[in-house]
């Protein structure tokens, strides 16, 4: 059970774990806007993932003890070091307005780690705007890089899913932020902070609500947006109906998260199960496709 845990430990204090859950929003958002699987952007989002996750929670932490670095930090650099490689390989595979939009999602966690300017904070101590940041990012990796580089035509079916994408990041990131209220800065002024706890979940389901309502104008995400449930002939429900009922599915399975989080669960509650999520609708959408 110990070798278990330190496995467990490692896995996600490696970030694979919310690479993974990246891995899946880019492959989910292929099958929703039937984009050809492009290897090149899950994988650039996958390890770019793996590269940014580590540079924000290791690297104050390398520089302040340079000198007295945990065999499992070593690792992680060390692995790190080597999804740095990958991203710059994958990056090259990319188009040239992918390349310039994964430049802009760059520099913003980039602006989220590091202050630019003397006697400054960095954006993640910016307060209030942490969770637009990273939910912008995560949008922009997961739906916005996969479209530029499928050179698809932007139509409403693609805003609308930017939109759901967009409510369904910041759900998650409200459990997170309800999670570690009790470790969180009170300047920084995250949404629990500032309405409280009930409040911040009464906005969780407001917020998952508009996803499955906004799931009505664009079922399946086509580039058409054409609304359309119907039966085969053998009474089978199509894929556009499933993709609905499977939003439903998600949004009802944050929402349970969302109900049970306080600041006494255990860092496992997120950085295992509630990063899992989007595994876990990546999985059923390919299993009911």
């Amino acid at each position: 059970m110990k070798i278990f845990k330190q496995f467990l430990d490692s896995y996600i204090n490696s970030s694979i774990h919310i690479a993974l859950s990246c891995f899946a929003l880019v492959n989910i958002t292929n099958l929703m806007l039937n984009i050809k699987n492009d290897i090149s952007v899950a994988w650039f989002a996958f390890f770019g993932t793996i590269v940014g996750y580590n540079f924000v929670k290791f690297d104050a932490l390398a520089r302040a003890n340079k000198n007295k670095m945990r065999t499992q930090l070593k690792a992680i650099s060390a692995f790190s070091f080597v999804s740095l490689l990958l991203v710059i390989f994958y990056f090259f595979k990319l188009q040239y307005t992918t390349k310039i939009g994964a430049a802009f999602f760059l520099v913003l966690t980039i602006l989220y780690t590091l202050p630019f300017f003397p006697n400054t904070k960095n954006a993640r101590n910016w307060a209030g705007l942490k969770i637009y940041i990273v939910a912008i990012c995560w949008v922009g990796v997961t739906v916005i890089l996969p479209v530029l580089n499928s050179e698809i035509s932007l139509q409403n079916s693609f805003y609308i899913i930017v939109l759901q994408r967009f409510l369904l990041i910041f759900s998650l990131i409200l459990i997170f932020e309800i999670i570690d209220l009790k470790m969180d800065d009170p300047h920084l002024k995250t949404v629990p902070q500032q309405i409280g706890v009930k409040s911040t979940k009464i906005l969780g389901f407001v917020l998952l609500i508009v996803f499955c309502g906004l799931g009505f104008f664009n079922i399946n995400g086509n580039i058409n947006g054409n609304f359309n449930i119907n039966f085969n002939i053998n009474g089978n429900v199509n894929v556009q109906f499933i993709e609905l009922l499977l939003n439903y599915v998600i949004a009802i399975v944050i929402a349970i998260f969302l109900y049970f989080s306080n600041e006494n669960r255990s860092k496992y509650y997120t950085s295992f199960w509630v990063e899992s999520i989007p595994i876990f609708w990546w999985i059923l959408l390919v299993l009911f496709q």
